[in-house]
């Protein structure tokens, strides 16, 4: 006969994973199973809008990892280069650079593109999205190309378009998702903005106009499948920063108490009250001690004392804030030194460990999204605007160069890349590209540089063309027979 197997049954039940199970341990989990969108509802998504923009207003480390990211994630600005058939094509290239390097490009007229990118970039991490919005110009307006664009808040997008379209007689229906209209088999069909802020007060009721998708690029950091809209990059840590702008309230106000000296004056053993402190008797002679503060001498009668309180101390501060902050940096997914500009404990082994993580995650957040939603999208706006001034674009593509890292230490990275490149680990455009260069730009000069040496007759020990490789005995060596060097 078998034995009888023991089956767990009613509250004791306990799951095959620990955190499926219920109990006093796991009763604060919120088990949710609403997709991303039913989470990021429009009352949810501005509650954490408002906190967010309130922590960067007042919170210096909120500030702080907010322009960090952006700073990082931008920099001075993602350039680009426009290719023909894989070769630069010059022509168009001065067309899209006097549009582009200059606020011709802006609607605003206060941007170049990079500060465009700059401004969106910083809006991404604090709002949880930005909206850039293309606006075609008239030929009139002179601009080298005909259109510009605005930057937007995520404000201006309607939440309050929502659910199912109402279908046309023969026609299949689309479905909207708190202000984005899709087709029935969900593409991105256009965006409900409104006529301006909702928050800026001109106006007591604010309607809403269809622009097509093609007209704007929605950029946010989708974390989920299915997400249509963006949480700001602060969500997992406002309360976090909250508790902690709390405990420095505290501490200061310990810091004051435990600064100054709290006394109490105490009367004739008989219990009588003192004239002018108990009682409202005003007595000439004499100023009542109600506090005390530095250089100050009380003079006390006879049977009169002055005891003071133990103020409480302050002890723990410092632990207690490297902590929290090194949490705040941990969910914005910055280093800590980046975000406090602590770096008393840090080495060199320490500094280019973080440092090499935030690139990977600085390139993550540039190639999986800004570029791919933000670049790729201006880029086809000025195809499109090229094609409307009469430019030939076939084969037209527009390549992005992210800005370089600084290097950590210059004397042996450079020596590392010179190795990697001899050793054909890396090429010559990849370590061009990773300065923030286009290798093509890069070549370019370096060919124009070549050429102009080899005219005026120099010969400088920087040139690799004339400098002996160590261990290869083949290459030609350095000439210093009357030729100048440099270094």
């Amino acid at each position: 006969m078998a034995p009888k197997q023991r089956i767990a049954r009613g509250r004791g039940a306990r799951a095959e994973y620990d955190g499926a199970t219920f109990g006093r341990r796991s009763a604060g989990w919120r088990r949710t199973q609403r997709d991303a969108n039913g989470e990021l509802s429009p009352a949810v998504t501005a509650a954490l809008r408002g906190i967010a923009r309130d922590l960067v207003r007042n919170n210096p480390f909120a500030a702080r990892g907010v322009a960090t990211i952006a700073n990082n994630l931008v920099g001075t600005g993602i350039t680009f280069q426009v290719y023909r058939n894989g070769v630069i094509d010059d022509r168009l290239n001065k067309i899209a650079r006097r549009h582009f390097d200059t606020k011709s490009c802006d609607s605003s007229g206060r941007h170049d593109l990079y500060g465009l990118q700059l401004q969106a970039a910083r809006t991404i991490v604090e709002s949880g999205a930005v909206v850039l919005r293309r606006r075609w110009r008239r030929m009139s307006d002179r601009l080298p190309l005909p259109f510009q664009m605005q930057v937007l808040e995520p404000d201006y997008i309607d939440p309050s378009k929502h659910g199912p379209l109402a279908a046309a007689p023969g026609a299949n229906g689309g479905f909207l998702i708190n202000g984005v209209q899709f087709t029935p088999i969900g593409a991105r069909e256009g965006y409900w903005l409104y006529n301006g802020h909702p928050g800026s007060g001109r106006t007591t009721s604010l309607g809403s106009t269809f622009i097509p998708a093609v007209d704007i690029a929605h950029v946010f950091r989708a974390d989920r499948p299915e997400m249509e809209h963006g949480a700001t990059w602060l969500a997992p840590i406002v309360l976090r920063m909250k508790d902690f702008a709390d405990f420095e309230d505290a501490q200061l106000t310990r810091q004051k108490l435990a600064s100054a000296f709290v006394g109490v004056v105490t009367g004739d053993d008989d219990g009588n009250a003192i004239p002018g402190i108990a009682t409202d008797d005003a007595v000439e002679d004499r100023e009542p001690l109600d506090y005390v503060e530095p250089g100050t001498f009380q003079y006390l009668r006879p049977g009169e004392e002055v005891s003071f309180s133990s103020p409480p101390g302050v002890d723990g501060y410092a632990d207690y804030t490297k902590v929290s902050l090194r949490a705040v940096a941990a969910g914005l997914g910055v280093p800590y030194e980046a975000l406090t500009g602590d770096l008393s404990n840090v080495n060199f082994s320490s500094g280019r460990m973080g440092w090499l993580e935030y690139q990977r995650s600085l390139a993550t957040w540039q190639w999986t999204m800004f570029i791919p939603q933000f670049c790729d999208s201006v880029a086809a706006w000025m195809i499109d605007a090229l094609i409307m001034v009469g430019e030939d674009v076939e084969g037209v593509t527009v390549r992005w160069t992210p800005p370089g890292r600084a290097m950590i230490n210059p004397s042996d990275e450079v020596k590392a890349n010179r190795d990697a490149i001899r050793s054909g680990q890396m090429t010559i455009s990849q370590a061009a590209r990773e300065r923030g260069e286009d290798p093509d730009t890069f070549l370019a000069e370096w060919k124009a540089d070549a050429e102009k040496i080899d005219a005026l007759g120099l010969i400088f020990d920087s040139d690799p063309r004339h400098v002996t490789a160590v261990g290869n005995p083949a290459a030609p060596a350095a000439s210093t027979n009357g030729a100048a060097q440099g270094a």
